[in-house]
């Protein structure tokens, strides 16, 4: 009897835990059901739950979760994913890619930053997304979970963050997380009096997502893209290796990945070239009436090599797109209702807006150096304007406009953006073909138009980022902001504005492209279309990773 007893009282707990663990697994496909009637399969769930690394926290099936995975910035195109994961480590994110590369049916997996793609380029239906930002960190202070267990595992893990260093060979550089912001990296870096020297406009972008495209702004004619600023990767491959590669060591997968499009690795970490940070700006925009002013006098300021400027873009003011917008609150209310008049008359102007920094041993020199530049430009004497600002605040302007956006509730909305780079030959074309023909005919465009030069002299052909043939060629965005109504129509317009470039033998290549054919993709990468196969052949054979992309699948 009393065997009997001590027999049943360990068979209770026994079955207690069984019981629990078929009510976890219960619950858990329940809460995907509502939002994925593709949900893992029983063989995925099981594979998922069986092991420790995927626990309730990391390993997510709840609403909120993949509501936020199968959207982004863009709001346009959607792509429910199976489960999300929130890597505490590295090693988590090698062990999800292991499990799909190890599986007889391999799943898709996405590594997704701080969701800034327009086209749904960071999901993965019906498989797993990878909130990168998980690993950052400064993940609890931009929207991520406060979570113990989370704060456990940093303290107990090592983790990539942003550590800066030096040595001989390198000079100064930063190891930045692959999910960190860049943000975060100016702030540290600038805690030694360091900085990175080349940006995007907005900084609230993941280190492992701008370097998967490019990294482009007004520096990049100086400094090249972010791409051409990394001395060396880890990287997650396709195939679940964590490799370390530079231009020295395993430089093939090093060049693939830069400007990759997520097709060949993850990026776990990324070592960063700094130099001595500036601590202010002088920043200046004149107004042209005329184009061909315009793009000479840009083409001549990106020629200066000495004493020139460190920042050279440009942009478009219409009557539907004035002068100051959600990028930049440049204008005062006095500069802005003397250029509505001048618009009024011309309805389209063109801004070229120049940027010096300088710190306290040149600050004796910078305002002549500036006159020195402006000597000769052919900008409309009575509309230049003049600001002096601090470098940070600079380069992190367009958080501002962002912050005003979101409080009025107008910034989580549609944005059907359409990124191209333009041969300098056929600059004038565009100008008249599209600014002209298209944008103000039409009155439809809704945010900032910029276009700006740049010089192919400062990227590497090495990499998979794709450039126009010519030396010189214009980075041009349209960065529309829509609703449900209309941003179809914002949409309609960019597809004449390809279909125009088409038709005139302008050829554009698509900065964070968006294809919908592998002939498409084929004819985007040009001459590199065979080795950026033979890369994902030999880096991800299982076509893996970042399906969001459409370019295998």
């Amino acid at each position: 009897m009393k065997e009997n007893m001590a027999k049943s009282s360990y068979l209770i707990p026994f079955y207690f835990t069984i019981l629990c663990i078929i009510s976890r697994i219960v619950s858990i496909l329940a809460r995907v059901k509502p939002w994925n009637t593709n949900t893992l399969t029983t063989t995925y769930a099981h594979q998922f739950l069986s092991l420790d690394m995927f626990d309730s926290y990391k390993f997510r099936v709840d609403s909120d979760s993949i509501r936020t995975a199968s959207s982004d910035f863009g709001k346009i195109h959607h792509d429910i994913p199976s489960a999300v994961l929130y890597p505490t480590s590295v090693n988590d994110i090698i062990q999800i890619v292991n499990l799909s590369y190890n599986s007889s049916v391999p799943f898709n997996i996405a590594a997704r930053g701080h969701g800034h793609s327009v086209r749904g380029q960071a999901m993965a239906r019906n498989g797993v997304v990878v909130e990168m930002g998980s690993l950052s960190s400064s993940y609890n202070n931009y929207g991520g979970r406060n979570h113990p267990d989370r704060r456990r595992k940093l303290a107990e893990e090592e983790d990539y963050n942003v550590v800066v260093g030096w040595n001989p060979r390198l000079g100064y550089y930063a190891d930045v997380g692959g999910g960190e912001l860049w943000i975060d990296v100016l702030r540290k870096t600038r805690e030694y009096g360091l900085s990175p020297l080349s940006w995007t406009d907005y900084l609230y972008l993941t280190v492992g997502g701008t370097l998967s495209n490019g990294g482009i702004s007004g520096q990049s004619f100086r400094y090249g893209p972010q791409i051409s600023n990394v001395l060396e990767l880890d990287v997650v491959t396709g195939k679940g290796q964590l490799v370390t590669c530079s231009k020295d060591i395993n430089s093939e997968l090093f060049y693939a990945v830069l400007g990759g499009l997520g097709q060949f690795g993850i990026i776990t970490r990324a070592r960063i070239v700094l130099d001595k940070a500036p601590t202010r700006v002088k920043w200046l925009r004149m107004l042209y009436q005329d184009f061909s002013s315009f793009t000479r006098d840009q083409e001549y300021l990106i020629s200066v090599t000495k004493n020139g400027p460190d920042y050279v873009e440009g942009s478009l003011i219409m009557r539907q797109s004035p002068p100051n917008n959600w990028r930049s609150s440049f204008f005062s209310e006095s500069h802005q209702s003397k250029i509505n008049s001048l618009l009024s008359e011309q309805g389209i102007l063109y801004c070229l807006e120049v940027v010096k920094y300088y710190d306290d041993q040149t600050a004796q020199t910078v305002d002549q150096e500036i006159e020195n530049l402006m000597e000769g430009l052919q900008y409309m004497p009575d509309f230049v304007f003049k600001r002096d600002e601090n470098y940070v605040d600079f380069l992190n302007r367009v958080r501002y406009g962002e912050l005003k956006l979101q409080s009025k509730g107008l910034w989580d909305v549609p944005h059907p953006w359409l990124n191209l780079f333009v041969p300098k030959s056929g600059i004038m074309d565009f100008n008249a073909g599209v600014f002209v023909d298209i944008l103000l005919k039409q009155n439809k465009s809704a945010g900032p138009i910029l276009v700006y030069p740049t010089t192919k002299q400062k990227w590497d052909d090495r990499m998979s980022a794709v450039t126009p043939q010519e030396d010189t060629f214009y980075c041009v965005g349209f960065l529309h902001s829509g609703n449900d109504e209309d941003w179809k129509a914002l949409d309609d317009q960019n597809n004449e504005i390809l279909e125009f470039c088409e038709e005139n033998g302008i050829k554009i290549k698509q900065y964070l492209p968006h294809y919908k054919t592998e002939e498409d993709w084929e004819n985007h990468f040009g001459s590199k279309w065979n080795t950026f196969r033979e890369r994902k052949a030999r880096f991800d054979p299982k076509m893996i990773l970042s399906p969001g992309q459409r370019i295998f699948n």
